[in-house]
């Protein structure tokens, strides 16, 4: 009985220690692994933020080049040729073959805030009055319907806008008003289509991040649908209208082949708004191909394109503004 005892306590002894041994092994195969997964983790962490680093500064060395060229090359009209600042950016003649040559951009810059602005305030209303009807009005037909025609009128190019004003719009002024037809109003109306859809996207984008539960609050109190529109949707969302509104005035200020084919051209300071006019994109675009690299016009085209640069930064500081105001809200 005790050698049995003693054979099977030995058996026993065995599977214990064969048990144990199978549990080490199972764990050094399981740390293993582990490991294993962690240096691939590594490696994959490792070799992502190396791309998205590298990414990153490449883009930082392109806003810098870019900067730095158009900079150099538009600053060589003060500091090599010459040409005071404020004669540059308050005279109102533009002679730059005259002798002596007269380089104001005046009326350029004069005409890029007015069609912009003119263009910001007919769009604005027209693309969030679009925004609410798409999301707190009809939000089913505005979906389905209103929403794909907007996002297909963002893809349409920039020179079919132009050439749509100029067969249509173009004409009709000449014809209601007896004037030439190219004009401030003209560029107005091209430019406040092309930013209709952009105002109209990012509205309702911020018309959608109101809460329900304020919606629900309001009217629970009593306020009617148009009350609850009016005093909490639109104040809620005021910081992101305001964002479409600059995002839209960003692109119609930046925008050349469209406006320079309806607003006429001229660098005599409009009258009113059916009189033709000039922009800062349209005079590099007109001129640019006809100056000598190097040269004092050549150097005034750049100097203008500097400025356009400049309304960039501004208009982008100022959605920076707004979107920390909205973030604080």
């Amino acid at each position: 009985m005790n050698r049995r005892s003693e054979g099977s306590t030995i058996i026993v002894d065995k599977k214990v220690v064969n048990g144990k041994k199978s549990d080490s092994e199972r764990q050094s195969l399981i740390a293993r692994k582990m490991l294993t997964y962690n240096k691939r983790q590594l490696t994959e962490n490792v070799t992502g933020r190396t791309v998205a680093m590298v990414c990153a500064a490449l883009l930082v060395i392109v806003v810098l080049s870019i900067t730095y060229f158009i900079a150099s090359k538009g600053l060589s009209t003060f500091f090599v040729n010459g040409v005071s600042i404020s004669e540059f950016l308050t005279k109102v003649k533009w002679d730059p073959e005259g002798e002596p040559a007269i380089f104001g951009v005046f009326p350029f810059i004069l005409g890029s805030f007015l069609v912009t602005t003119l263009a910001a305030i007919i769009a604005a209303p027209l693309g969030i009055g679009a925004a609410i009807f798409m999301t707190e009005i009809f939000p089913n037909f505005g979906k389905k319907v209103l929403k794909p025609v907007i996002e297909l009128l963002v893809g349409i190019p920039s020179v079919v806008y132009g050439y749509v004003g100029l067969s249509l719009l173009v004409p009709f002024i000449r014809e209601q008003f007896d004037v030439l037809g190219f004009s401030l109003l003209a560029g107005g109306l091209v430019l406040a289509l092309m930013i209709l859809p952009t105002i109209t996207s990012v509205a309702t984008d911020a018309i959608e991040a109101v809460p329900q539960d304020l919606r629900n609050a309001s009217l629970a109190l009593g306020a009617t649908r148009w009350q609850t529109i009016w005093n909490v949707v639109l104040h809620s969302s005021l910081p992101g209208c305001l964002t479409a509104v600059v995002l839209g005035m960003a692109r119609a200020f930046g925008e050349a082949l469209a406006v320079q084919m309806v607003i006429g051209n001229t660098t005599k300071l409009p009258g009113g708004l059916l009189d033709p006019i000039s922009t800062l994109t349209s005079g590099i675009t007109l001129n640019m191909g006809n100056t000598i690299q190097g040269t004092p016009y050549n150097n005034a085209l750049w100097s203008m394109a500097l400025l356009l640069l400049a309304m960039s930064f501004i208009f982008i500081m100022i959605l920076r503004l707004l979107g920390r105001k909205r973030a604080v809200k």
